[in-house]
């Protein structure tokens, strides 16, 4: 998953937009979706958000999709208990024998929760797929974030992928051995995956500081610097989109779906 998701960064048909108007256009748009009082606003940002990924970026719609699979199934979750627990107004789906109802409030907020989590993760994915995680850290050390502080986040970013791939190659080790055909067998596999796995990335942490021992390792991971200048049309176009949004959000606020 990390190699692809770098693969992608660095060979979208983005590639050569600056990097800090892709980051400034991201995160711009991330606060936008969860400062947006009405659902609109949030399910338009992800709509040119993904628009952008899969027609000028040229990512695969596919990996694109299995991608924003993985935030939405948890926030379908939320949504459950968002409308049977809150709000009030007219019932509109009530379970029989329980004291649970839908509620118009309560399906509004829902909405409202899953347009903010849409929009969220398509701006956050518009970064990942688009700009490398090198140039990421490059204009965060341009802006003067401590060193220690970008080391640490590249040093995080690094492992969490080995996490994964570690997990990865564990489970279907066990899966290949029926270690998931019955409860008792899936419990007591996935207890000796927790195991193993603190083994395994316990040793891919001790190799990664021995890999970087060898290579001089000083206390600071060093980045390459690219001088990447924005025209003023891209500059003013990703203004014009974010005033836009703004708009939207600002004359959508008070809009009901039910």
């Amino acid at each position: 998953m990390h190699e692809m998701l770098e693969d992608l960064a660095r060979g979208n048909e983005l590639r050569e937009t600056a990097p800090w108007l892709k980051l400034f256009l991201g995160v711009a748009s991330i606060l936008l979706c969860v400062s947006s009082p009405g659902p609109i606003a949030p399910l338009l940002v992800a709509a040119s958000m993904s628009a952008a990924i899969l027609l000028l970026a040229k990512i695969p719609a596919r990996f694109y999709a299995r991608l924003l699979l993985i935030p939405v199934s948890f926030a379908v979750m939320g949504i459950i208990v968002i409308l049977f627990v809150t709000g009030s107004g007219t019932v509109l789906i009530e379970v029989p024998g329980l004291p649970l109802a839908v509620t118009t409030d309560g399906a509004n907020l829902a909405i409202l929760v899953l347009a903010r989590v849409f929009g969220g993760m398509c701006s956050l994915y518009f970064i990942a797929l688009t700009t490398p995680m090198t140039e990421v850290f490059d204009l965060l050390h341009r802006l003067r974030v401590p060193t220690v502080l970008i080391d640490l986040a590249m040093l995080t970013y690094r492992f969490i992928f080995i996490l994964i791939d570690e997990a990865g190659e564990i489970y279907r080790s066990q899966v290949m051995r029926l270690g998931y055909g019955r409860f008792r067998e899936s419990v007591n596999s996935l207890g000796m995956l927790a195991g193993a796995l603190f083994i395994r990335t316990w040793e891919s942490g001790e190799a990664l500081v021995m890999a970087m021992d060898a290579r001089c390792y000083d206390g600071v991971l060093a980045v390459p610097e690219e001088n990447q200048t924005v025209s003023g049309l891209s500059l003013a176009l990703a203004l014009a989109y974010l005033g836009a949004v703004l708009w939207v959000s600002l004359t959508t606020g008070g809009l009901q779906i039910l």
